[in-house]
């Protein structure tokens, strides 16, 4: 993202979480706050968008976004399960979690981790919403490429000595591989019962012709809205590093397995196969637990 600005594409992410609770019935991942954040402006523009606005394409991504955010929700919730007193939303955008959090304070300690204008950004909306800012939360402001995770999370009370449960959604494709793995190994050096779930675009290499040149198209499309896509992984030689990282449990989940999972049976064709995407494969969701 370019410097001193919020991120474009946090916007339209948090505006296909709203759009799925008003188009997508019955919905893949529930969320009361989605519109509220955004809006007034927002919420009206998408209750009055037109049916044919909603193409295939942009009912494929939604789909991919919104599986990706029930897959670590449902994680998130495992991991209090097991007693993991701290979730760290990394790339936190317009995330809600923390504003319809369950769990009290003394149970679930969030933090949000975004870029000093994304969260500046963020702050301004949920005030205009007047949504109230929970005891449990503290806002983490970090340039990833440059800025040590372990040192920002340390300065806003992080315990590094309890596990933590990790999401970073929507992220790993802006930065560098280096620092992918920097953060990677930061989660896998922690204790017992810590976890993240995150999802990366797969290489050039991975792909046949047709997902090389719909990856090198959307890549150009990103990069003309100034936050261009420049971190890619395989998934084998990823599985690999990160296992030698210390991460005890592993699990891929490519495009086939989010639609068998999530959109078999549905009636409104939301799936993450749409337009291309199935010849594409877009992008695969990882969970890993130490």
């Amino acid at each position: 993202m370019q410097a001193g600005r919020a991120s474009i594409t946090a916007l339209r992410a948090a505006r296909s979480r709203a759009k799925h609770q008003l188009c997508d019935f019955p919905p893949i991942f529930e969320d009361p706050i989605a519109l509220k954040i955004l809006g007034l402006r927002n919420d009206a523009e998408l209750r009055a968008m037109p049916p044919h606005a909603d193409s295939k394409f942009a009912r494929g991504i939604r789909a991919g976004l919104v599986a990706r955010s029930r897959i670590a929700e449902d994680e998130l919730h495992q991991a209090v399960k097991r007693g993991v007193p701290q979730y760290v939303v990394l790339g936190a955008g317009l995330d809600t979690f923390a504003y319809r959090n369950p769990y009290p304070a003394s149970t679930l300690r969030v933090f949000e981790v975004d870029h000093p204008a994304t969260q500046a950004w963020k702050r301004t909306l949920l005030d205009e919403a007047q949504i109230p800012l929970p005891d449990s939360l503290r806002f983490v402001d970090i340039d990833f490429e440059s800025q040590s995770l372990a040192e920002r999370l340390h300065a806003a009370g992080f315990n590094a000595g309890e596990p933590a449960f990790f999401s970073w959604l929507g992220v790993t494709m802006y930065l560098s591989n280096d620092a992918v793995m920097h953060i990677l190994r930061h989660v896998a050096s922690g204790p017992k019962g810590s976890g993240i779930v995150f999802d990366y675009v797969l290489d050039y290499a991975s792909r046949n012709l047709v997902g090389r040149l719909f990856l090198h198209a959307l890549a150009y499309r990103f990069a003309r809205l100034g936050e261009p896509w420049i971190g890619f992984f395989q998934p084998h030689d990823l599985m690999t590093r990160m296992k030698a990282m210390g991460f005890a449990e592993m699990e891929d989940i490519g495009t086939e397995q989010l639609n068998e999972r999530f959109f078999m049976h549905r009636q409104d064709n939301l799936k993450f196969s749409e337009f291309g995407l199935r010849f594409a494969k877009l992008g695969h969701v990882m969970v890993a637990r130490v």
